[in-house]
C-alpha cells in the first residue's frame, strides 16, 4: 500500500467487537496487508478465563483487567520496537480501551489521543449468532454462543473516542481495504462500508 511505503506511522490498530464479529479473521488479514504482527487477545487469556467462558460464565472485571494489562504491555513492546501492530480484542467498554490506549508511552489518560486506534466490527445480532453457532458446531472456539447477549449488553461506545465502525457483514477483503483506506487517509470506493461514531 502506497501509504506505508515511506516512514509508516507508529500505530496499534485494535480490531474490536463482540465474539463472532470477525476480529481474528480481519485482524490477521489486515496485519498481512500491512506487513506487521497480529496479536489475538484470546491467546493471552489464562486458562481460568477460558474455563469460565467454556462453562458459559461471563468474565468479571477481576478476570479481564489483568488480561487487558498483559495486552497493553504486549502492544507497548511492539510500539517501542516497530511501527505498526494489529490486535484483535473485544475491548467492549471505554475503561478497557483506556487500558489499551495507555500502551502508547505518550498517551495522556482520558484524552483519546493515542497511536492506539480502534475499529469496531459491527453486525446485526442474528448474523453474529449464526457465526457463533457454526463455530461451536465445528469446535473451533471456547466461547459459547450463549455469551453473545452479555457481550452485546456490555458494549459501550462514546463518540468522543473517534472509533471507526465498520459493517462486519461485508466481505473480509472489502473490510480490510476499507479499514486501510480510512486509517491512512485514502479515498474509498465503497460508500456504505464504514462510518465514524
Amino acid at each position: 500500500m502506497d501509504a506505508l511505503d515511506s516512514n509508516p506511522p507508529r500505530m496499534a490498530v485494535v480490531i474490536m467487537g463482540v465474539c463472532g464479529s470477525g476480529k481474528s479473521t480481519i485482524g490477521n488479514l489486515l496485519a498481512k496487508a500491512l506487513d506487521c504482527s497480529f496479536l489475538d487477545a484470546d491467546d493471552f487469556h489464562p486458562e481460568s478465563n477460558k474455563d469460565k467462558m467454556k462453562r458459559g460464565i461471563a468474565l468479571s472485571d477481576k478476570d479481564r483487567i489483568p488480561w487487558l494489562e498483559i495486552l497493553r504491555n504486549a502492544l507497548r513492546e511492539h510500539l517501542l520496537g516497530q511501527n505498526i501492530v494489529v490486535l484483535g480484542c473485544s475491548a467492549l467498554q471505554k475503561g478497557y480501551r483506556e487500558i489499551l490506549r495507555s500502551a502508547d508511552p505518550d498517551y495522556t489518560q482520558g484524552s483519546s489521543e493515542s497511536v492506539v486506534k480502534f475499529v469496531l466490527l459491527d453486525a446485526r445480532a442474528e448474523v453474529i449468532a449464526a457465526r457463533l453457532e457454526k463455530r461451536a458446531a465445528e469446535g473451533n472456539h471456547f466461547m459459547p454462543p450463549s455469551l453473545l447477549q452479555s457481550q452485546l449488553d456490555s458494549l459501550q461506545l462514546d463518540p468522543s473516542e473517534g472509533i471507526l465502525k465498520v459493517d462486519a457483514a461485508q466481505s473480509p477483503n472489502d473490510l480490510v481495504n476499507g479499514i486501510q483506506a480510512l486509517i491512512f487517509g485514502q479515498k474509498l470506493d465503497i460508500q456504505d462500508l464504514m462510518y465514524w461514531i
